[in-house]
């Protein structure tokens, strides 16, 4: 499997967000997710940090 899970870093944690992640579209100042299984959710802010390697997404709040 090639998906990812989202995180949402706040206060210096890593909080999960979204898992599966199939889909990541920004769209302005939101990103667009969309699971595995068909869980959508829009995020208002930024990608902080991606690794394809781990299967991971780091999202961060605008502030």
């Amino acid at each position: 499997m090639c998906e990812a899970n989202a995180y949402i870093f706040k206060d210096g944690k890593e909080e999960i967000y979204l898992e599966a992640v199939d889909i990541l579209k920004p769209e302005g100042d939101t990103i667009y997710l969309k699971s595995i299984f068909g869980e959508q959710k829009v995020f208002k802010g930024k990608i902080k940090e991606m690794s394809l390697l781990n299967h991971k997404i780091i999202l961060e709040e605008d502030k």
